[in-house]
C-alpha cells in the first residue's frame, strides 16, 4: 500500500510512523522541506510526496490546518488519481469537508472527512509518536451518511492506526461538538494560566492544576485559525460558560451558601450524566 502523508507535525508524522512500521510506502509533503529530509533520514518516510508519486497513492493524508488542505487540495487535485482515497485529519469539518466534496466530485477520486480525537499538548514531528491514535476514536464526515461499503474502505485504509471506535457524523455537528470537547478546554486552559498566581504555584499544585493547565501549551497559528474558523459555535460555548461563572461569583460574592450548594450539586449531577 502506497501512502502520502501532507502536514508532518504531530497529527502527520504520527501518522507516517504508524503506516510505515506497518509495512507500507509512505512519501511525506511538508512546507517545511528540513522535516521531510528528517522524516527520510530517520525512516519514517520513503521519500517526499512529488506531482510524480501522488497518483500512485492509494490514500492521500492531509494533516494540516484547514486553509491549508483546502489550498493543497486544489493545487494538486488534477493529479489525483480516481482510485485514491483522500482523508483529511482537520481541527474542523465544514470548510475543508465543502472543499474536499466539491473537488472529489469534479475530479472523479473520494473525499472524506475526519477527525482523530488524540494529541499532546506539544505540536511538531519530533514530538510524533507510531501509537499516538491507538485506542483513540475517529469522527468520520464522509460525503454519504449510509455507504457502508465506504466506511469500510476508510477502516482498512486507516487501519494500521489502531483507533478503536469510528463515530460517524456531519461536518456541522462535528464543529458544534468540537467547539465544546476540544476548543473551549484549550481556551480555558489558555487564560486560567495567565493569573499571577500561576507563577507561585509548585508545592500548591497536584492533579487538578496538571489537569487543567496540560493544555494551555498549544500552537497558536493552528489554533487561531480552528476558532475563527468555527467562532459562531465557540462562543456560543464562551457565553454559556461566562454566564455559569457569573452564577458562581454572584453566590460567593453575597456569601449565599445555599445558592453555591445548589451550584455545585448541579456540576456534579451534569458529570455524572456525561459518564453514561
Amino acid at each position: 500500500m502506497k501512502i502520502g502523508v501532507v502536514g508532518l507535525g504531530l497529527i502527520g508524522g504520527s501518522a507516517a510512523k504508524a503506516f510505515k512500521a506497518s509495512g507500507a510506502t509512505v512519501y511525506g509533503y511538508d512546507t517545511n522541506s528540513t522535516i521531510v529530509g528528517y522524516a527520510a533520514l530517520d525512516g519514517t518516510i520513503d521519500g517526499p510526496l512529488t506531482d510524480e508519486k501522488t497518483p500512485l497513492c492509494d490514500l492521500l493524508l492531509l494533516a494540516a490546518t484547514p486553509q491549508a488542505v483546502v489550498g493543497y487540495l486544489q493545487e494538486t487535485a488534477p493529479k489525483i488519481s480516481p482510485s485514491t482515497l483522500v482523508v483529511d485529519f482537520c481541527g474542523t469539518k465544514r470548510v475543508v469537508c465543502e472543499a474536499g466534496f466539491e473537488l472529489a466530485r469534479s475530479r472523479g477520486f473520494t473525499f472524506v472527512g475526519a477527525h482523530p480525537m488524540a494529541g499532546l499538548q506539544y505540536s511538531g514531528y519530533k514530538y510524533s509518536r507510531g501509537n499516538l491514535f491507538s485506542g483513540a476514536s475517529l469522527i468520520v464526515v464522509p460525503p454519504v451518511h449510509d455507504d457502508i461499503v465506504l466506511l469500510d474502505r476508510v477502516k482498512s485504509a486507516l487501519a494500521p492506526l489502531q483507533f478503536k471506535k469510528y463515530v460517524v457524523t456531519t461536518a456541522e455537528f462535528h464543529d458544534r461538538m468540537i467547539a465544546y470537547t476540544s476548543q473551549m478546554c484549550h481556551i480555558v486552559s489558555n487564560a486560567f494560566v495567565k493569573s499571577p498566581s500561576a507563577q507561585y504555584h509548585r508545592g500548591y499544585s497536584a492533579g487538578s492544576f496538571r489537569d487543567l493547565t496540560r493544555v494551555a501549551r498549544l500552537n497558536e497559528a493552528m489554533w487561531t485559525e480552528l476558532f475563527l474558523e468555527n467562532r459562531h459555535n465557540l462562543l456560543s460555548e464562551i457565553d454559556h460558560l461566562m454566564a455559569s461563572l457569573a452564577d458562581y461569583r454572584k453566590a460567593i460574592a453575597e456569601g449565599d451558601a445555599e445558592a453555591l450548594h445548589a451550584l455545585l450539586h448541579e456540576g456534579c449531577v451534569a458529570k455524572e450524566g456525561t459518564e453514561k
